[in-house]
């Protein structure tokens, strides 16, 4: 029962009660699927609602390039040097003369000699109608090519040089578009490297910018001389560059058949199960040249064939052959196997390298038809010189797949042809069964030519036609000139648009190089360490010293006649 107030008493008003703040709605809150039915279902509503995009350039369908490398400046060092004119150069112009550059595009060009734009320009010009790839020059497309170069004279030791340079680049920028992404070529001496890196550092030329702007160096080899000097250098590239910026080039890796080596290894199912030592003999890898050294003798005698390829070419060549699969074909990924290769290659004891690696010297002799003089009377060259023209070395590979395959390799100056094979030969069938055969037929092999006549040849037994039974090789012969019936561009245009592109893939990295030397140091110290050889050993238009032929022969193989 309520309770009544007296009757006399003042009634306070009652206060009213605050009345709260609403609360904000609330979305109601959405289940996250728990069947596959409602996950499918609720993938298919975000499909629905995203923006459709723009259909795709039809025309762009099975072109090469995924996409244009980004406006830039391309900063060539060394450029009134035989390398940048026989070979960057005209790599940069076919990229150009077939649209793979894009518009925003200017190559500022840096060297000693006094040079102005127009002069330097006609130059370059001459330089074309003899190297480029394609002739005769496309004048239109060298023409518009042409009005994008500059030259910018300084000494490669002058800061002021750096200075003045920035500024230009800077005011390139401004001007053309090309947003502060920069590659620095380095197609100069070796003896350069170091002070053009540090010069770059100490310019700002190598900060990249947080808005996009990109800064890469590319470093021409010989990367070092030995691996003391080799890391040596990429102590001093690192204090300026980041490793990812780093491109060292080994133009051998941008041809093309180097290339299809991993496709081919890699993009067929028949033959990884087979590339191990179970099915494999041996491998033989020959680098070959008619050439002499072009007068290029000072060179020559400070590197020889041990500097020049062995240390490079035949080691990267080798671990392509040998890397195991990578997960991807991330940069890293790629280059991480073919580390893994040249670890177990190892050191070579001084024992080992007097059994396993020979080295010679060419002399007078006659190629093509031709009398050609010996190296030691090559202009510029010592007459007394001991610089190996040749090299052959048996190596192993300490690893699950080829343990106990032997790899031959060999590389040498004024031989009868021009040729790089890998020669991959496999073993017997294990029993004979057509022994009345006229002939014996040899064990298959699988030979990828490099140059000149870039192809696979893949030989094997057939019976020839007929009542009796008759075995003989025959071969399965691709190239592709007949196969595409198109140019393969050459190695430099695709280690050139790599870089641009920012691929490191066919670059070699530090680790890399180091690697290689540990393999190169002791042969070269333990020859250093013998009696004067006996040089000449070899008469040019020859396949070299007959000591190389020993290599092979004492474990009853021969070299592959090519």
């Amino acid at each position: 029962m309520a309770r009544t107030k007296s009757a006399g008493a003042a009634v306070a008003p009652e206060r009213a009660a605050p009345i709260p703040d609403a609360p904000a709605p609330v979305a109601p809150k959405r289940d996250a699927p728990h069947t596959m039915r409602d996950l499918r279902l609720a993938t298919e509503a975000r499909r629905r609602a995203k923006p459709e995009k723009s259909g795709e350039n039809p025309l762009r369908e099975g072109l090469r390039l995924e996409r244009m490398p980004d406006p830039h400046i391309f900063v060539l060092f060394g450029a009134t040097g035989d390398l940048a004119h026989r070979k960057v150069v005209p790599a940069v112009f076919q990229l150009w003369r077939t649209h793979l550059l894009p518009h925003e595009f200017t190559i500022v060009c840096v060297g000693r000699r006094p040079y102005d734009d127009e002069a330097f320009r006609s130059d370059l010009k001459a330089s074309l109608d003899k190297f480029s790839r394609v002739l005769p020059v496309d004048r239109e497309a060298w023409d518009d090519l042409a009005g994008r170069i500059v030259y910018h004279q300084g000494d490669f030791s002058d800061p002021a040089m750096y200075t003045a340079l920035a500024e230009r680049l800077d005011d390139i920028d401004l001007a053309h578009g090309t947003r502060g992404n920069r590659l620095y070529y380095l197609a100069t001496q070796a003896s350069a490297f170091a002070e053009i890196v540090a010069q770059l550092g100490r310019a700002g030329l190598d900060h990249e910018h947080h808005d996009g702007g990109w800064r890469r160096v590319v470093i021409e080899k010989p990367f070092g001389r030995d691996l003391e000097s080799a890391v040596r250098l990429n102590r001093e590239v690192a204090k300026v560059f980041r490793e990812r910026q780093v491109y060292r080039i080994d133009h051998y890796l941008g041809k093309e058949t180097v290339r299809n080596l991993l496709v081919f290894r890699f993009g067929n199912g028949i033959f990884e199960p087979i590339w191990n030592r179970r099915h494999i003999d041996h491998v033989q890898i020959t680098v070959a040249e008619s050439i002499g050294i072009e007068g290029r003798g000072a060179f020559y005698e400070e590197t020889g064939a041990s500097r020049d390829f062995l240390q490079n070419h035949l080691l990267q060549l080798l671990s392509l052959v040998a890397m195991e699969p990578p997960t991807n074909f991330d940069a890293d990924a790629l280059r991480d196997e073919k580390v893994k290769v040249i670890r177990a290659v190892g050191q070579l004891t001084p024992d080992q390298v007097r059994r396993d690696v020979v080295r010679g010297q060419y002399g007078p002799g006659w190629v093509s038809g031709k009398p050609v003089v010996g190296y030691r009377e090559e202009p510029n060259v010592d007459p007394a010189s001991e610089t190996e023209t040749f090299i052959a070395a048996r190596l192993t590979i300490d690893d699950w797949r080829w343990s106990g395959i032997p790899f031959y390799l060999r590389v040498g100056k004024r031989l009868p042809k021009r040729a790089t094979e890998i020669a991959i030969q496999f073993k017997e069938v294990p029993h004979q069964l057509f022994r009345d055969s006229a002939s014996d037929p040899e064990p298959n092999l699988l030979a990828m030519r490099i140059q000149p006549d870039e192809g696979i040849m893949l030989r094997f037994g057939a019976k020839v036609p007929g009542l009796g039974i008759d075995v003989r090789n025959v071969t399965m012969d691709f190239t592709y000139g007949s196969a595409f019936q198109t140019d393969s561009p050459d190695a430099y245009e695709t280690l050139i648009l790599d870089a641009l592109l920012g691929d490191a893939s066919l670059f070699t990295r530090a680790d890399e190089v180091e690697q290689a030397w540990s393999i190169v140091d002791p042969v070269i110290s333990t020859w250093a360490e013998e009696p004067a050889p006996a040089f000449p050993s070899y008469e040019a238009g020859t396949w070299g010293p007959e000591a190389a032929d020993d290599i092979v022969a004492r474990e009853g193989r021969r070299w592959r006649r090519i």
